[in-house]
């Protein structure tokens, strides 16, 4: 499969920056995917010895990707602990 895409980029050099932006954004994809799974607070691999990952979190934890204009280490809590 691999040789058969370099024959073709080789006959039509045009599709060279196609193939490249498709494997940079599978590439990206395959990482954010990984991101989630071992860094969201959602997940929760380990259900013995860490049932409620969500509930330890404080609300200068920052856990999404990215935040506009919030300064997480600034917030205070203003919930009840659980």
């Amino acid at each position: 499969m691999l040789h058969q895409i370099i024959g073709q980029a080789k006959k039509h050099p045009s599709l060279i920056p196609l193939l490249v932006f498709i494997g940079a954004g599978g590439t990206g994809a395959g990482l954010y995917l990984l991101r989630l799974a071992l860094f969201n607070p959602d997940v929760s691999w380990d259900r013995k010895n860490h049932p409620d990952p969500w509930n330890k979190l404080g609300p200068d934890d920052q856990y999404k990707f990215y935040s506009m204009n919030v300064d997480h280490s600034k917030l205070k809590n203003e919930g009840p602990d659980f």
